[in-house]
């Protein structure tokens, strides 16, 4: 194994993925996602067999999830942590396979979601919570621990205070979506009795409260430094 040239080891931001106009592809939290629909489940089969060989020709290998009626791809440069240019030529290549066996990109439907723990003394708690839930510490943000398996959401805590003017609260949700799909999202969200919050830090997130006033962020990779 050949270790990646300079230029494949750069990661790329929110813009320059986009500019890469990869339309199957949407970038969330550092990673390429793609969510292809099927006909049945033998399709979608072949394509993670086409998929799996293609992978190990340019030895780059992504996560896939197979069921019937769908397959869901994840593209990210483990060792740089973030997506690259060799994350870009697979998912181009893994789009040429779906098209070819008659599959559907939809990528609206995609999301990821976080969980997030206010508090004001991160240290002390977060040995617990990976106790309990099995996550390990990230190697990329120090605030966060993951799953190493990949199946549960990250748990990240955030620094706070208590706030007598807001309803008390521990966890909430982070929902990263792709950003043509916010407006839509927080329509719906407020049609069903939920209030906007805040717009401060749009487009990186929008706080949206339920009726009790339990929170959730629906955030995007614009306005980050990192995608």
């Amino acid at each position: 194994m050949s270790r990646p040239s300079e230029a494949d080891r750069r990661v790329l931001d929110g813009p320059q993925v986009e500019a890469e106009g990869l339309t199957d592809w949407r970038v969330l939290f550092g990673r390429l996602h793609a969510f292809f629909q099927t006909p049945d489940f033998a399709t979608g089969l072949a394509i993670v067999a086409e998929t799996g060989a293609l992978a190990d020709e340019m030895d780059h290998h992504p996560d896939l999830d197979l069921a019937w009626g769908r397959v869901r791809v994840r593209l990210s440069s483990h060792d740089v942590g973030g997506v690259t240019a060799r994350d870009v030529r697979l998912a181009r290549a893994i789009s040429e396979v779906a098209a070819r066996h008659g599959a559907t990109a939809t990528p609206e439907v995609l999301s990821v979601l976080e969980i997030a723990l206010d508090t004001a003394d991160r240290a002390q708690v977060m040995p617990f919570w990976a106790a309990v839930l099995g996550l390990e510490p990230s190697a990329g943000d120090p605030v966060e621990l993951t799953d190493p398996h990949g199946v549960l959401p990250t748990l990240w805590f955030q620094d706070s205070e208590p706030d007598p003017e807001v309803p008390a609260q521990r966890f909430h949700l982070d929902l990263r979506v792709p950003p043509e799909v916010v407006a839509d999202r927080m329509q719906a969200a407020l049609a069903a009795g939920g209030v906007l919050v805040s717009d401060a830090e749009a487009p990186r997130f929008w706080v949206l409260a339920d009726p009790q006033g339990n929170r959730v962020c629906l955030t995007t990779w614009q306005g980050r430094t990192t995608a």
